[in-house]
């Protein structure tokens, strides 16, 4: 009542709707509805039509805190790489690990799920303590990888981005020896000679892979090998001090394979500072098609790795995992495809 004696509008609170109004304007059950909003379980396009009309309709919005309380998990993965930051920074913004993350934090997206972004850090375990996530994604870890303790003594659910050392942890494969075949052999075909295969110095098995390949592939051409490793610490300038002493020691030098594309921009450096051409006096190529393969001068031979399709396919995996309901197999991800460019490829009328 008002000074004057009359009787106010009635306040109303707006009644927020909920996961059984949603059901009832639908014509489905509300655990259809948890189902059509979860993506765990699937639900006929049909009703999933009609769910989301009354979605709209209602103006529902999903309680993600409460749904967090009742199923006990934080409806977040993580993604973790320790490739160091002289290698994984730069031009390319962890171009690699980025790309991977783009396809994963969509997939996730899509079952409700949101993706956490962790790179290098010196302390994992202190870095991550108050931190909840309910499974990881691990990219290429090394033998030693800290990530690889970390997550094992937290009972993490884990898919590896590439193949793990030595324990047998899920992965989605990334054909690392099927890479490696194809860029060796490309080299060849493109007429080096005296070609070094440029490696980091960490144990991941990408770098064990194409170390192998690139052993049998020189061994089978009756070629001498020469395998360089650098110190991922050191990154761009550690690789251009490198092919400097490299080209020092072996004047007839005239390709470089180099599948860390941040160390192939310290080469491309290198080369420059001593004057060679590229591809005319030196071939170049690398493993990663990103940013730093396309943007070098000239642009480097790579590899498509259909990196989106690999990410999609390990992050349904983990989630079907932290679901309880592992693949027994994993889908295999597309070939890797050579994409030949002018790094190694002369053009016609070069001499």
């Amino acid at each position: 009542m008002d000074d004057t004696g009359k009787t106010g509008p009635e306040i109303r609170i707006p009644h927020r709707a909920t996961v059984k109004d949603v059901a009832r304007l639908a014509g489905v059950s509300p655990g259809t509805v948890s189902n059509a909003l979860s993506g765990k379980r699937r639900v006929d396009e049909a009703k999933r039509a009609r769910i989301e009309a009354a979605i709209a309709e209602l103006g529902y919005i999903p309680n993600i805190a409460a749904r967090g309380i009742r199923t006990g998990r934080a409806n977040t993965i993580a993604l973790f790489s320790s490739m160091p930051t002289a290698v994984a920074a730069g031009p390319s913004k962890l171009g690699f690990m980025m790309e991977i993350a783009a396809s994963a934090a969509l997939t996730a997206l899509n079952r409700n799920v949101a993706l956490v972004l962790v790179p290098p850090i010196a302390d994992p375990a202190e870095a991550l303590r108050n931190v909840s996530f309910d499974g990881a994604l691990l990219v290429e870890p090394a033998e030693d990888d800290p990530f690889l303790g970390l997550l094992s003594a937290r009972a993490i659910p884990t898919v590896v981005i590439g193949a793990p050392p030595g324990a047998e942890l899920p992965h989605v494969e990334l054909h690392y020896e099927e890479t490696a075949r194809l860029l060796v052999r490309h080299m060849l075909e493109a007429g080096a000679r005296a070609f070094p295969l440029m490696l980091g110095q960490s144990r991941r098995q990408s770098h064990a892979a194409f170390e192998r390949v690139y052993l049998a592939e020189m061994a089978a051409a009756g070629l001498a090998p020469r395998v360089v490793r650098v110190g991922e610490d050191g990154g761009q300038a550690a690789a251009a001090e490198a092919i400097l002493a490299e080209l020092s020691a072996r004047p007839a030098l005239d390709g470089v394979l180099v599948p860390v594309d941040a160390l192939a921009t310290g080469v491309m450096e290198g080369l420059r500072a001593a004057g060679r051409r590229v591809p005319q006096d030196v071939r170049v190529a690398t493993r990663y098609d990103g940013i730093r393969a396309r943007t070098e001068t000239p642009p480097l031979t790579a590899v498509d790795l259909h990196l989106d399709r690999v990410s999609e396919i390990a992050t349904e995996a983990l989630l079907d995992l932290i679901e309880g309901e592992a693949p027994a197999q994993f889908p295999s991800p597309p070939a890797p495809v050579l994409l030949p460019r002018a790094s190694s490829v002369p053009a016609a009328g070069d001499d």
